[in-house]
């Protein structure tokens, strides 16, 4: 009844009655339907800011000043760091040290340290610089592949399946990224059945765990749940991330929306860093420290100490001087809690 009430008073005040009610109807659904299973007790946090959120920055990051960085993410609690990426230092030039950045870390045990590997060659690369596993990616619009990658959407996938078969005669893990899964900065908004094929394939050919990305952060709760939904017809919940660019602020709620699906792997970069050289208008990642805030307040755990977090996110924040974009680590040091 108050949902009704709310609804034919937005009608009356002239408001945008289909963006609100698009908010509204996802929160009676999760409020009201038995459908929806119970939040997981523990979500792994996927920390990709020394690799997707630095790929973006116009300024050469120092090497040493990446090595501290990921140093640093290891006394976290954070299990799963995404060091750097074997790709052309012609198209991202950050990554041009990958070698040494991996080489140079200070490995603790239970970590993993992973790099993102579009192609046989930086297969191999990653490989002799001591990768504990490697991601492959394709996307769910062809003009960003094109525009990415420099092929369809068919052929990134062959590509991805050359990298996965050599990974596997070396027992090295392989994670899947797709991209554009809610929209594409060229073809707007993006069909969540193309989504799940696209998952799928990776799913068959061998990825343990498929990450979906919201790339220029277009989804809200309601679009969120419509691409898991078919998503999961095809690709079991528990092999699913998301991976949520926060441009228009809803990173966390399509998190929360994610979660309440099963979903219980997230990706994020501590200080909201990040973007995509080929997707125009995207922001950073969800913050790191902000996403393990959230899960804090729903008795989430995640192994992970916020304030170490939080230091991590001042470091690189300082070192590439800017402020840092995650509110829970502006927040807390303001209020020293």
């Amino acid at each position: 009844m108050a949902l009704r009430s709310t609804l034919k008073n937005l009608r009356l005040k002239n408001l945008n009655f289909d963006r609100y009610a698009n908010v509204l109807g996802y929160f009676k659904y999760a409020v009201t339907s038995s459908s929806v299973v119970s939040l997981p007790p523990f979500v792994k946090i996927v920390e990709v800011g020394p690799r997707d959120g630095l790929q973006n920055e116009k300024e050469i990051v120092p090497t040493a000043v990446k090595i501290e960085f990921i140093n640093k993410l290891s006394e976290t609690g954070v299990k799963f760091i995404e060091a750097t990426s074997f790709v052309s230092a012609k198209w991202i030039p950050q990554m041009f040290d990958n070698a040494q950045v991996l080489q140079g870390i200070t490995r603790k045990q239970g970590i993993t340290y992973a790099a993102l590997t579009p192609n046989i060659k930086g297969l191999e690369n990653a490989m002799k610089a001591r990768a504990d596993e490697v991601a492959i990616f394709s996307a769910a619009s062809e003009t960003f592949s094109r525009k990415n990658v420099n092929c369809s959407v068919l052929e990134s996938l062959k590509r991805c399946e050359d990298v996965m078969e050599m990974a596997k005669i070396n027992n090295i893990p392989v994670r899947g990224y797709v991209s554009c899964v809610i929209g594409c900065p060229y073809e707007g908004l993006i069909k969540p059945q193309k989504v799940a094929e696209v998952a799928k394939i990776l799913c068959d050919m061998g990825c343990y765990e498929i990450s979906l990305g919201d790339t220029i952060g277009v989804g809200t709760p309601g679009t969120m749940r419509s691409m898991l939904m078919e998503v999961i017809k095809v690709v079991p919940v528990d092999k699913l991330a998301v991976h949520c660019h926060d441009t228009y602020g809803q990173a966390l709620a399509n998190i929360y929306a994610s979660l309440a699906l099963g979903v219980s792997v997230v990706d994020s970069s501590v200080a909201g860093l990040g973007g995509c050289p080929y997707a125009k208008g995207a922001s950073g990642n969800v913050a790191s420290e902000d996403v393990v805030y959230l899960l804090n307040g729903l008795n989430i755990q995640t192994g992970i100490d916020l304030n170490m977090l939080i230091d991590a996110g001042m470091y690189i924040s300082a070192a590439i001087n800017r402020p840092t974009h995650s509110r829970v680590a502006r927040a807390l040091r303001h209020c020293h809690l």
